[in-house]
């Protein structure tokens, strides 16, 4: 894949679910290095096109295409080399309750069955210090670990098989606004050192405008605008007008041209 080829080519997506139209005639490039944030209302399919660049949703037509690979007609081992390329950070961090923060990231190497056991120790452990997470914490079970706690080992986890591309769902949700200006900040420095692709669903404007390099916005089963915060917020429509431009969106903008 050369450098100017996208990370991400969704084309001509449609999704329906019975008589409900989710999604019509949907296209939207993700390029390499970028921070893409998708938002939209309650209903508007961010999430399920999310879970369509997963692989996880099928949509009804149109293609979905990552790393040059359409993700819905491949399958077996050609998929799990493709899904290895790409690390997911779920909405509650989605770690396994049985599994200590270390085994649980851990737990991607040692599917690879082929890493041996003290490189998967070092490595789970550089990922956790990586985050922030001391060794004496990544013996903890996840029920014995902080909301920002549990959010940064599954963020360790996400990461584990240095991936290329990176998916964020909610990533400052339930964190109170310290935990959550850390988090955005680790972020940050992690797209960086990395050179990570991040694709981001968040409804959290503080964190949309402090990571986004481009915004995609879902209304009206369409992306009616794509672009820089400062390109989306001049599109006119009630949705924009409403979600950037009321009380909460221009107190997030004034913080956004203040940093700048």
């Amino acid at each position: 894949m050369s450098a100017s080829t996208p990370v991400i080519r969704i084309q001509n997506l449609w999704t329906q679910f019975g008589q409900s139209v989710v999604h019509q005639d949907v296209s939207l490039e993700v390029g390499q290095g970028e921070i893409l944030s998708l938002v939209g209302g309650s209903g508007s399919g961010k999430t399920t096109l999310l879970r369509q660049m997963l692989g996880l949703e099928r949509p009804t037509r149109g293609s979905v295409e990552v790393f040059g690979e359409n993700i819905h007609r491949i399958n077996g081992v050609r998929l799990q080399r493709l899904r290895n390329r790409w690390g997911m950070l779920f909405q509650q961090g989605a770690l396994f309750s049985a599994l200590t923060a270390f085994d649980n990231v851990a737990q991607p190497m040692r599917e690879l069955r082929t890493l041996p056991e003290d490189l998967i120790r070092d490595a789970a452990l550089l990922k956790l210090d990586m985050v922030g997470i001391r060794p004496v914490d990544a013996l903890k079970m996840p029920a014995d670990l902080s909301g920002g706690m549990v959010k940064r080992v599954a963020l360790a986890r996400a990461l584990a098989l240095e991936p290329e591309l990176l998916f964020l769902d909610e990533p400052t949700a339930g964190l109170d606004p310290d935990r959550s200006d850390n988090f955005v900040a680790l972020i940050r420095t992690l797209h960086q050192a990395m050179r990570l692709t991040v694709v981001m669903v968040t409804h959290d404007l503080d964190t949309l405008f402090a990571l986004s390099t481009r915004i995609a916005v879902l209304a009206d089963r369409h992306v009616i605008a794509s672009g820089t915060p400062e390109e989306v917020i001049r599109v006119q429509h009630p949705f924009i007008e409403h979600f950037f431009l009321g009380g909460r969106g221009r107190r997030a903008l004034e913080v956004l041209n203040q940093a700048s």
